[in-house]
């Protein structure tokens, strides 16, 4: 029998010596119990030897089959430890090469529950397959990042498709059918080469299908059939489509001429136009395509090469931060003028009546410009309805001059103005209504624990936001300055997709700091004259902060070091070790780190880069006199 101070294995000592104090023990106690002592300590030390598989696969799988409330389905499988690639420990649906586990198969077994939040550690999985399963929740953004088939159809999913997606170069196969996916999709495709097959079909996604379409041209099957896209489909004219299936959802216009070649296409239950097609469009009776190689304007659109899918705002806000100068704000700014503007004009006793006499209990906000009520109608159409003073425009035709130029404002992510109440003394918008409120109230208004915003949720909210703002500085002619963009202005739909509110009504704003109250006013507009469109982006910094950490931007209720947001947390944006303890406790830590420190790379771009600006023109202009001694100093903090 082996004793304690023996050396169990010739190759090497997997026991320390015992003392001699430890040896006499040993002799005193029965040999049978040190037996099996030493047995038990063998085992557990020969099993950290002997395990073949690597070990973060194994966590991975660990939490998978926890998450999925450890079905009995998933033989072999544990909630911890184990070595599926090991030669006497086999998991269903399992295989492996070497240590490593490259697929994972589990269709059809009647699977609940979640997928868990630590795949993205099964970097050497080609092959996901968790098909027709009840599995439920959003699909998570920590998927295997190397993955070349990826098929979640036939569950029940929700929310939208995770941008982690975008990052799986090497993905040939993406199949998210038949579950309850909604919302509109992010443009997220261009760096996909290798896709072939894609379908999306039976869900409820709506919007316009993506530009970065465009870019999948290795795509050879697409079905998004029984969604509720609208739009044309004019983007997908360029690539070499051999199955396309578009039934069943709001597309409109004319199918292009060249998509009339496809083996398999299928364009029912649309509303396409009856009229008189443009030259290289078709009715939908003779709809067909040609193999779509046209590559022109290809090189034109960079994303780059993106880490993670949150550097799609970084490249946005990049954009917007690269304009050094600023336009003065015009009522008359022109997008696109070819759909005529169609608004409905309200009564004020219509308005009255709908938003019951103005009732307190029906008000939604208040601001510099007005109040906000809920409008409710016997049809069950909400809409919100913006209140002016009647003293905030010299007559009707100053408030039909704000109406036309906010109406020219036509973008997924502003709210759309879709009628108004332009009688003497009783000046309104009308706008769609949002269920889930502002962003402001949804982050600290409400139990984060029973409304959690989901990491996903809250990158997309960024980004979108980001676009809303890019249209608003880049595609408008003269460029439309916001100055009053916090988060109770970003408005969250059913599927929480946010929709930017206020825009146009800049004139209002003389101070934006007064407006925008405490902790989202950059720190140079202290003159009105200074708001620039870098003070639009420093506020969205802002909003990326309350994303980041759950917190209010001012507090009073905190030291004073920590009450205003920026100010404090601007200094560890690129602390690794400090973001963890910094990111919102009600993310519960499901967030890829990498993700984070990205996140964190474009606030500081936002916040940082605006005060960095403001240094070099008082340094250029010989103005550092102007400040204030406390103004300086408090630049002096970033």
């Amino acid at each position: 029998m082996l004793c304690v101070g023996d050396d169990p294995l010739p190759s090497g000592r997997l026991l320390r010596p015992c003392s001699p104090r430890c040896a006499a023990m040993a002799r005193r106690w029965p040999p049978l119990v040190v037996g099996l002592a030493l047995l038990l300590l063998l085992s557990v030390a020969a099993s950290s030897v002997v395990a073949k598989t690597d070990q973060p696969d194994v966590a991975a799988l660990n939490v998978m089959f926890e998450s999925m409330n450890k079905p009995s389905e998933l033989l072999g499988w544990k909630a911890s430890g184990g070595d599926p690639c090991g030669d006497d420990d086999e998991w269903k649906g399992i295989e492996c090469s070497d240590s490593s586990v490259t697929e994972i198969n589990l269709s059809g077994l009647g699977l609940s529950g979640t997928l868990g939040y630590q795949l993205s550690s099964l970097k050497s999985v080609t092959k996901f397959d968790v098909s027709k399963n009840n599995l439920n929740g959003e699909i998570p953004y920590q998927l295997p990042p190397n993955v070349v088939q990826l098929n979640l159809r036939g569950n029940a999913f929700s929310g939208g498709v995770p941008y982690s997606i975008s990052q799986m170069t090497d993905l040939e196969t993406l199949n998210l059918g038949k579950n309850q996916l909604s919302g509109q999709l992010t443009d997220m495709f261009s760096q996909l080469p290798k896709l072939t097959t894609m379908d999306l079909s039976f869900n409820s996604f709506s919007g316009n299908l993506p530009p970065s379409f465009q870019y999948l041209k290795n795509l050879k099957t697409l079905d998004v059939e029984s969604n509720q896209f609208s739009g044309h489909i004019n983007v997908l004219a360029k690539l070499s489509l051999e199955d396309l299936n578009v039934k069943n959802n709001k597309f409109t216009g004319w199918i292009p001429s060249k998509l009339k070649s496809i083996d398999n296409l299928e364009t029912g239950g649309n509303s396409w136009s009856s009229g008189p097609a443009p030259p290289g469009m078709e009715k939908e009776s003779s709809a067909g395509s040609s193999n779509g190689r046209d590559d022109s304007g290809i090189n034109g659109f960079a994303i780059g090469a993106m880490v993670i899918a949150v550097l799609l705002a970084a490249l946005i806000l990049l954009s917007v931060l690269r304009r050094n100068h600023s336009s003065p704000v015009s009522s008359h700014y022109y997008t696109d003028e070819s759909d005529p503007i169609s608004l409905m004009n309200h009564s004020s006793s219509d308005l009255l009546a709908a938003t019951g006499n103005f009732s307190s209990s029906r008000q939604l906000g208040q601001g510099t410009t007005g109040c906000v009520f809920r409008a409710k109608y016997a049809d069950g159409r909400v809409l919100a309805v913006k209140k002016f003073d009647p003293l905030s425009f010299s007559g009707s035709s100053d408030f039909m001059d704000t109406v036309n130029g906010i109406a020219k404002l036509r973008h997924t992510n502003i709210s759309e103005l879709v009628g108004y109440c332009s009688e003497p003394g009783h000046y309104m918008l009308v706008y769609d209504y949002h269920m889930n409120g502002s962003l402001y109230d949804f982050l600290h208004l409400s139990d984060a624990y029973s409304r959690p915003l989901t990491w996903d949720t809250r990158v997309r909210i960024a980004v979108c936001t980001a676009h809303a703002l890019e249209y608003l500085h880049e595609v408008c002619s003269p460029p439309v300055l916001h100055k009053n963009i916090k988060s109770s202005n970003v408005l969250l739909d059913a599927d929480l997709n946010p929709h930017l509110s206020d825009c146009g009504l800049s004139f209002f704003y003389e101070d934006a700091s007064e407006n925008l109250g405490p902790g989202y006013s950059a720190p140079e507009c202290s003159r009105p004259s200074a708001y620039v469109m870098k003070s639009d982006v420093y506020s969205f910094g802002v909003i990326m902060l309350e994303l980041l950490t759950g917190q209010k931007p001012y507090d009073s209720s905190k030291p004073r070091t920590e009450q205003c947001l920026v100010k404090y947390v601007a200094p560890q944006l690129h602390d690794s070790d400090a973001l963890g303890s910094l990111a919102d406790p009600a993310l519960r830590g499901l967030y890829p780190p990498k993700a984070l420190s990205r996140f964190a790379d474009c606030i500081a771009l936002c916040v940082q880069s605006l005060l960095r600006c403001v240094q070099r023109t008082i340094s250029n202009r010989g103005m550092a006199g102007y400040l204030s001694n406390s103004q300086r100093s408090d630049i002096s903090d970033w």
